[in-house]
Parts: C-alpha cells; structure tokens; sequence
C-alpha cells in the first residue's frame, strides 16, 4: 500500500494524486535510496527513524524531526511501505528537496532481513520468513522454481504453455463473463500450505461469515431476522478486483519483508491471457489478480476486506444497523430509525465502496421490507433462516419421482452422480431446518437406486 502524506497524496491502483515538480527540484536519486533504507532498516517508531536518518548523513539534520513526522503520519494505520514509496515520499517532501543539495552519505544501511509486522500483527502465529531464500526452503523449492511459481515478470504472456492455471470461461445472466481459474496441482499444493500455515492463523473481520470455521449462510442470515427492513448488495467481480498489489501489501503488513511479500503475492494472484475474450475481461483478468478457484483466494479477500468491514460495521452502528457479510454479499438491517434512512444509506455504503475501489452491483440491491420475503443467500430472513417454501417444494416433488418413477427419469441437468447431488441438497436443508428437512431424508430413503 503506498504512502498517504498529509496533504491526502494517495497512489491508488497506478494512479497519482500528487503533482511531481521540474527535474531541478528532485534531490539525488541515489540521496533518497539511502534515507529510504535507513528509515526502513528497522522499527518505525519516529526517535529510531531518526537516529537511523542521522547516521546514514553522519549527523542530526534539524530539518530531520519534521520530514520524518510527516512520514510517521504518513504511514499511521497503514502497512509498512515499499522502498520505492518511500523514495518517493521523500522526493515530495518540500523540506527534503529544500535541503537536499547540502546532503551526503556518510554510512549506508540495509532493509530488514526479519519480520516486521504492524502493531495489530504482532500476536498472529504465522512462521517466520525473512528471505527468499528461506521462502524457498519453507516451500521445498528452489530459488528459480519459487520465481518461476510466483511469476512476477508475467512470462505466462509470453510463453502460455508456461501457465500453472486451467481455465474455464462462465457466462453470467447479465451476459458478462466469469472467469474461473483453477491451479495446477503442484501450484495448488504450494497455495494449501500458505492457506493452512499461515492464513488459517490471521482472523477476519467479525462481520464474515463465508469461508469461515463455523460459520454459514445460516450465520450470515441469522442476525437479519425478525427486522423491520433488510437491505441486500452485491459486488461485481469480487476476485478480480483484488489486484496483486494489494495481496502484497497485506503479506507487508503481516510483517513478511518486501521481496518476500511480493512473491508470496505471486504465488496467490495470476495474470490471465485468456483468447477470444471480449476487451472488458481481458483487461480485468489480465492483470495480476486473485484467481476464482485458488485455494488462498478466499481468506485472502476476506483478509484484505478487512478495512472495509470495519468502515461498513461502524456506518451500520451510526445508522442503527447490524451488518454483516457472506463472499460478496452484503447485508444490513435494522428497525425504525435504519427504515427511515435505508435508501440514503444504500448510498453512502456504495461510496464507502467506491473509495475503498469496489462496486456495487446496482440491479441486485434489494431493500427488503417486513411485508415482503426478506431474502439473503437464498434463504427467508423474516422470522427465522429457513429454506423458500418453493425450493423444498421442488425438492421433494423430485424425491417422489425418484420413487415412483425411478432416478433416472429426475436426472434432467444430467448430474454425474445424482444420488450424490440429491444427498447433498437435503444436508444443506437439515442444516438449515433439521426438523423439515426429516421428510426430505425419509423420501431419499425409499429411493431405488439402480
């Protein structure tokens, strides 16, 4: 995540919001690389800055105080920044460019080789990786296999037999399309071990309920209930809008040093060069992005959504509203005072959003009030989450027929394996309501399965 100065200068997705003076104002590129290091080298707490500051110049510059207050405010509540942003942040700062011209290197330092995370990482028990080279060893790869794995050059682009994803091209109802990406097994395997030795360990926001440990749909929908109104949203392509920069920031933030940030990022996002698709998805599956279909993808959007939880929970608590969220799905509900302002609301959620750089998909929000079926992922919310009458209708009208009429004449969507399928459906509704659903499991029962 790069720097935000004072002045509200942000780097959001290639964009910059500051303006860069002439040439003749910028100090010695080579003068910031190393007061970059310096102010990277080791804690980020301000004195340290400084002293690290005052011995790469062989002295305490009066000047240093306010460049690296500035810098502190910077980088408050944020991940630790790259040395490139740093660099940068300096040579946009008015009291280093002012005085640039009279600095020299006296000592040189290095960037940290050990883990540094933020304050609010400090406790998550996550194996410590301060190298590539021990990155590689904790994956049992080799140096170039782990570069070849994570792909930061994008060479899939210009080698598509080198690409460690299949590929499989969805069509929404809207008539867009869905991209579903699926590692190979080796990549697979390496994206498992990220996911179970070191993402299992960081907790999410409390407002997620999907991919979680015991959590569901049902736990989603249950604080929804009995409420005077709901109101639904829906993100468009949720995945992809993850950008690869941002998965790096986070594994930054988890206290991983840059390089190994960024190729642990590699490993969990992917660049898709996909033929004949139309130019809106191959700009937004070709650039790096989490894959729909990694194993990693999950937690990690849960993970890096955090902040956005946390801004969406505390403007339901200002409205009178709980909040909570599935994937992509966004529910808040409320009673009188969130009835009065759900529509202005709806708005201001759709703005958090969009500055957080994520989009609602307007045709899909529903404010969903008592005297009509209050739906979220699929399930009734007005009283208690339970199943749509017309879908246990229809599932147990084809349970019958299976029994009357024999499975195979039920198999309309030709399922490989029905009976499979006609299992799973019921142990999601016994899930749901246990008690209903005992007349779904007593119809399976009696079924005569050839």
């Amino acid at each position: 995540m790069s720097l935000t100065p004072l002045h509200g200068a942000l780097h959001t997705q290639g964009r910059t919001r500051w303006s860069i003076p002439p040439p003749s104002a910028m100090p010695n590129p080579t003068l910031a690389d190393a007061i970059a290091a310096a102010f990277l080298a080791g804690d980020p707490i301000r004195d340290q800055i400084v002293a690290r500051a005052a011995h790469t110049l062989g002295r305490r510059w009066p000047f240093l105080d306010g460049v690296v207050q500035r810098y502190a405010a910077a980088i408050a509540g944020r991940t630790r920044p790259r040395h490139r942003d740093v660099v940068e942040f300096l040579n946009h700062d008015p009291n280093f460019v002012r005085h640039a011209h009279r600095l020299s290197i006296a000592h040189l330092l290095t960037g940290p080789t050990r883990m540094q995370p933020v304050a609010a990482a400090a406790s998550w028990d996550i194996p410590p990786i301060a190298t590539t080279g021990a990155l590689a060893a904790w994956l049992g790869l080799t140096p170039s296999e782990l570069a070849w794995f994570a792909d930061l050059k994008d060479l899939a682009q210009k080698h598509p037999l080198l690409t460690h994803y299949h590929y499989r091209v969805l069509t929404k109802r809207s008539g867009a399309v869905r991209l579903i990406e699926s590692p190979k097994p080796r990549l697979k395997h390496y994206q498992r071990q990220i996911l179970t030795e070191i993402l299992d360990h960081i907790p999410p926001h409390p407002a997620v309920h999907g991919f979680r440990k015991h959590r569901s749909i049902k736990s989603f929908v249950a604080p929804h209930t009995g409420r005077r109104v709901v109101l639904r949203m829906d993100l468009t392509d949720f995945f992809p809008t993850f950008a690869a920069a941002r998965i790096q920031a986070f594994f930054r933030t988890a206290g991983y040093p840059e390089p190994v940030a960024d190729l642990l990022g590699g490993i969990c996002t992917n660049a898709a060069h996909v033929p004949g698709l139309a130019f809106e998805a191959r700009t937004l599956y070709g650039r790096p992005h989490l894959p729909q279909g990694a194993p990693t993808s999950p937690a990690l959007a849960n993970l890096c959504f955090y902040r956005v939880d946390r801004r969406l929970r505390g403007l339901a608590e200002s409205a009178g509203a709980v909040y909570t969220r599935y994937a992509d799905d966004l529910a808040f509900s409320g009673d009188a005072l969130f009835h009065r302002h759900v529509e202005r609301f709806s708005t201001h959620v759709a703005a958090v959003l969009l500055d957080e750089g994520f989009h609602v998909n307007h045709h899909k929000t529903r404010i969903m009030r008592q005297g009509v079926r209050q739906r979220l992922a699929g399930l009734v919310a007005n009283h208690h989450p339970n199943i749509p009458r017309p879908d246990f209708d229809t599932l147990k009208a084809t349970l019958t027929n299976c029994i009357r009429e024999g499975p195979d004449t039920q198999n309309r969507a030709s399922h490989p394996n029905l009976r499979a399928h006609l299992d799973g459906r019921i142990a999601f509704m016994e899930s749901i309501n246990p008690t209903k659903a005992q007349r779904l499991r007593a119809l399976f029962s009696q079924i005569r399965w050839p």
